[in-house]
Parts: C-alpha cells; structure tokens; sequence
C-alpha cells in the first residue's frame, strides 16, 4: 500500500512549457501493479507535443505528463495480481486495451478503438515517480538487462511488429526509408530476423553513420543520390523484398513505392505530415505491391525484451543523451532543438 499520496511528475501545461511539480499517487487496483520508475526514454511523439502542442487528433489541452518508453520495479500490487511482485523489475507496455472486444480477444489489441495510451493527451504518462498499470501490460525483464537498455522495449517493440507486418525472412533484401531511431531500432530488428543486405535511406549524414555502424549494408543520403537508382543497382535491378517507411513524412512514403521490387511488400510506420498525401497508385497496382500499415505492435514485449537480453543487437549504441529527472525540462528543450543529432535521450530517476 501507498505510504505517500503525492509524487513529483514533469508536466507538459501546453506547447513548451513544461513544469516539475507534485500530482496525486495513485493507488493500484484490483489487478493492477504500481511501478517506481528508473529509466523514461524521449520518444519523438513526446517531442511534437512539446514543440508544437499537438500530434494528429491529440491536443494539449489540459497539463498532463507526458512520456511511455519506461523501465521500473514493481513497487505496489492491487489485489489479485499473481503474474508479479513487488521487487520486480519490468517495462510497462503503454498502449491499454479493452480486453474484451473482437480485436482484444483476436489477439490484435493494438486495434482496439478504446485503448487508452498513456501520454496520449489527455492521458498521463510516464514521466514521474510512479506509473500504474494494469498487471499484464507490466513485462519482467532479467536481471541481466540494464534498466538503460530495457526502456528501449517500447520502440523495439514497434520495430518488431513492423517487420512482422512485412514479414521479413532471411535472406531478403530491405530497404529502410528513415533512419531516426523507429528506423534504427527497425533496422536492428531485420538484422536479427537474418535480413540482408539493408538499405537504408535518410538525409542526416550522423544517422546514415550510425546505421551503418549497426549492420545496415548500403546508406543513401537522398540530397546526395539517387535513392531509386542506388537500391537498383544494389539489388541488381529487382528493388527491394520489403521496404520499410519510419521516417513519417509524405515524400518518404511515396519513395518507398519506387524503391519496392515488384511483388514485394510495404510496410508504412511513420505517421506522414498530412491525412490525404499523394501516392504513386499505378505503381502499385503496376508492380502489385502488398502495402500494409504497421500501428504500435501487439505481442511483441515480450520478444522485445529477449532480444535486449540475448546480446543479438548492439542497442546502447542508440543512447545518445542522458538526464536526471529533475531536468526533463531541459531535456525536452535540448531534443526539440537538436532533431539532427539526438537518437535516443534518457530521463534517469536513479
């Protein structure tokens, strides 16, 4: 049981500003588990909703805590938790369905039209000393695993999905367009599925660098060359097996329908700029084109998790800042103004 009825928390009033302050604890519930937080990663839609006060449908219009890439020890169990205990370390999946409806129960929750997301305003997050969540959407990870790395489940686990949703198979040539880090973590996540070789496509020379430091094959920097011409060649003339779009932005949507072989499939991950953007129909329909969206994931913590853990991916290389809680402030202010050259900022509350 809650000793303590407040906790400090960084709240988001509107766009830019942010303020440390002392909100209510909550208490956990019938089958819900409460999580002291050590690690919060800075995701970009955190970033948009810091820097301009909204993302999509989502407005900050009330103050709320923003945040959902998290890592924690179970601190309180409701009554009737039986799948942890206290003392143990976890993630906490951030995206709550229902648990009842047809796509609950179909085992795609990740569709459910009433899944709550934590930090999705007005839905508080992570960012602050305590989470509650009910006691399945909290994953364990071993001991073996630094709280550091296991906060990267969240984006590993959308990177996992997408490449599930392309089903990508060993041996197949991919091409990533977007290399920020859900294309990184991608990236990573084909590599270990024994895809090859990867391209990978951007604008940024340092994220281009560090793709390629991580295994991706061929880097093309699209103001540089010809994106189009490089992966054919790279592919002698067939185009890619699968092509993945992380970069969330129209131009990069389009691209991938160019880059794609035929009979190959498309995945599209990132959220373009726009509802209605123009698309290269009669090339898909040309070259018959599986293109297929990819939102959130579903099922893949726990994979996310043991990929961490076996060692297979190399991802504290996408760690590029650190920060103590008390300065999430000037973190989010620091990535808002360095999109180039931040991957990954950690908010450290121990």
């Amino acid at each position: 049981m809650n000793t303590n009825t407040t906790m400090q928390a960084a709240v988001l009033h509107r766009a830019g500003d942010f303020r440390m302050e002392w909100v209510p604890r909550k208490e956990p519930a019938n089958g819900e588990v409460e999580i002291r937080l050590l690690c919060n990663g800075i995701c970009g839609s955190d970033v948009h909703f810091y820097r301009e006060g909204r993302l999509g449908p989502f407005v900050v219009d009330r103050p709320y805590i923003p945040g959902h890439e998290c890592s924690g020890i179970v601190s309180s169990v409701g009554s009737g938790v039986t799948t942890v205990r206290e003392g143990d370390r976890v993630v906490a999946e951030p995206g709550i369905p229902c648990r009842h409806c047809h796509h609950c129960l179909s085992g795609r929750y990740n569709l459910c039209t009433e899944v709550r997301f934590l930090s999705a305003p007005p839905i508080d997050g992570t960012l602050a000393e305590y989470v509650v969540v009910p006691d399945l959407w909290a994953h364990p990870f071993p001991d073996s695993l630094e709280a550091e790395v296991a906060a990267l489940a969240e984006p590993f686990a959308v990177g996992l999905h997408a490449i599930r949703r392309g089903g990508v198979q060993l041996g197949q040539k991919v091409a990533i367009v977007g290399v920020g880090p859900i294309g990184l973590v991608t990236l990573l996540c084909a590599l270990a599925a024994g895809a090859g070789p990867i391209i990978v496509i951007d604008t940024v020379p340092a994220r281009l660098d560090l793709a390629l430091r991580l295994g991706a094959a061929v880097g093309i920097n699209a103001r540089e060359a010809d994106p189009v011409a490089v992966v054919h060649q790279v592919t002698n003339g067939h185009g890619a097996d699968v092509v993945l779009e992380t970069a969330g932005n129209s131009g990069a949507a389009a691209l991938t329908i160019e880059v794609a072989g035929r009979g190959s499939t498309v995945v599209q991950v990132g959220w373009p700029e726009a509802a209605n953007i123009s698309y290269p129909l009669e090339m898909v329909i040309d070259k018959e084109l599986m293109v297929v969206g990819s939102n959130r994931y579903a099922g893949t913590f726990p994979a996310a998790l043991e990929l961490l853990a076996s060692g297979k991916v190399d991802a504290k290389q996408l760690i590029s800042h650190r920060y103590p809680f008390s300065k999430t402030p000037e973190a989010f202010a620091m990535v808002a103004a360095n999109p180039q050259t931040v991957i990954k900022t950690l908010i450290l509350h121990s």
